[in-house]
């Protein structure tokens, strides 16, 4: 572009543009560049923190969104709230995300995003009844909304079938022209509160109708020449030279998902200098950057795989900061072992595992991301649940000293030995009081996170058996 012509104007409209086509630095860099010729422009300084955020460059993003407020941004609650969520998801500072969602209430105090995203944090940090108030209080404000019902229901406990917010939900789920995805977000809500109070049965069939909400198409085929072609991409261990030390490699826990991978990494959190890094999307978002993955990452040539681990190292300092070991907690990146033995051959990985039929349970009664297709159906949970142990099993022949298996149940039925063995294999130093895990009092952005707050939740374990008379599509798939 001509220097003689760039005007604020003509920057905004390339940068517009930009955004559009999906070049976000681009974007980024025609945005700062109006912005230099004009600071008083306060929607740009917004929409750049945007993509500063998409960009990973997260504290950037809260200075632009600071430039926003200085510059008088309208509904600078807004803003607030954008920064709570940095603050909560990318940057994992649960203390700065609720001051932020308090200072967006402090000026639009019936403003129901902030109210529920604060829900949410007390709920990450096992704080109930604060959530309870929090989702009450968006529910009054907007009580045809769904989702406002569906998070109280979330942590409500029923007097029992006829309990009035379970005949709330009942009626939001029937009324006519409600969305699929509003049936489904109030109905796994009902069908989470009915388990909770006991009513087995109902809560199945609360479940059940949600899932088919919303259920997608699982392709069964596609899944297993996916997993075929990991395994011959990867068929032998490899050797990476000039790779990350052992230092560098973080502990990377996987499994299926509900599996007690948030409770593996709360056990390790009790080490020293250990820094969480929990559900991070660097590992899948990697593998998507490879044109050809898996057979590119099995491939690539050693200048690569290099510039993709600093890139993974970069973007785990940014959101998580520095650390004598970090935690990378992402349940599917079993998918994805090959590819982490290339970025850090030295890499401990800690598989966890629990017996099939709850973890079916959980995933059915859960709302989870429209790419989970498979669990919306227990037939297709089952079918999912043996490729992955197809692809487990080759990982583990191909480095059997890396991978370290840990059972759910075990843990719950005796504890001390298993967290022992944890320790021993990662190599992560703690104290004693470490063996004792007693719950923890860290902000959990996961399904799981109730749990992790109590002493070993064993109400989890054997949770299969209240509805082992709706299971038989898991068993049969299973045994096929």
């Amino acid at each position: 572009m001509d220097d003689a012509r760039e005007t604020p104007e003509t920057l905004l409209r390339a940068a517009a543009a930009h955004r559009e086509a999906g070049r976000i630095e681009a974007a980024v860099l025609a945005y700062q560049g109006a912005l230099n010729l004009r600071p008083a422009m306060p929607n740009s300084w917004y929409n750049l923190a945007q993509l500063q955020r998409r960009a990973g460059r997260f504290e950037e993003a809260l200075a632009s969104y600071d430039e926003a407020l200085a510059h008088g941004v309208d509904g600078p609650e807004e803003v607030h709230l954008n920064r709570g969520v940095i603050f909560s998801d990318d940057l994992g500072r649960a203390d700065l995300a609720e001051e932020a969602l308090q200072e967006a209430l402090r000026i639009a105090p019936d403003y129901v995003p902030a109210l529920l995203n604060l829900g949410n944090l007390h709920q990450d940090r096992g704080a109930l009844e604060e959530a309870r108030v929090a989702f009450a209080r968006a529910h009054a404000i907007a009580p045809n909304a769904s989702t406002p019902l569906a998070r109280l229901l979330g942590v409500a406990r029923l007097a029992g079938p006829e309990d009035p917010l379970a005949q709330a939900a009942r009626m939001r789920i029937a009324r006519p022209g409600t969305a699929p995805e509003d049936r489904a977000e109030v109905g796994y809500a009902l069908a989470g509160a009915l388990d909770r109070a006991g009513e087995w049965d109902l809560a199945f069939a609360a479940a059940a109708d949600a899932n088919r909400a919303v259920r997608g198409r699982y392709d069964r085929a596609a899944h297993e020449r996916y997993v075929d072609r990991l395994i011959a991409g990867f068929a032998h261990p490899g050797t990476t030279a000039g790779g990350a030390g052992a230092g560098e490699a973080p502990v990377f826990i996987l499994g299926m998902f509900r599996s007690g991978s948030t409770l593996a990494e709360q056990i390790l959190a009790k080490g020293d200098g250990v820094v969480t890094g929990g559900e991070l999307a660097i590992i899948p978002e990697l593998a998507a950057s490879l044109r050809g993955y898996p057979e590119a990452a099995a491939s690539a040539p050693e200048a690569s795989i290099a510039a993709l681990r600093e890139e993974y190292l970069a973007r785990l300092r940014r959101a998580r900061g520095a650390g004598r070991f970090h935690t990378d907690k992402r349940p599917d990146n079993f998918l994805h072992v090959g590819l982490i033995k290339r970025l850090f051959p030295d890499a401990k990985i800690v598989h966890t595992v629990r017996a099939p039929a709850d973890m079916a349970v959980s995933l059915f009664f859960l709302h989870l991301d429209p790419a989970m297709s498979y669990a919306t159906d227990l037939g297709d949970i089952a079918h999912w649940y043996r490729q992955y142990r197809r692809l487990m099993a080759h990982w583990k022949a191909l480095w059997p000293g890396d991978i370290h298996r840990l059972d759910y149940d075990a843990l719950i039925a005796n504890p001390r030995p298993v967290i022992e063995a944890l320790f021993r294999f990662t190599g992560i130093p703690h104290g004693p009081e470490a063996l004792e895990y007693s719950g923890s009092d860290r902000a959990v952005r996961t399904a799981s996170a109730g749990q992790v707050h109590e002493p070993l939740y064993a109400r989890a374990s054997g949770r299969w058996r209240h509805y082992e008379r709706h299971l038989g599509p898991f068993f049969e798939a299973l045994k096929d």
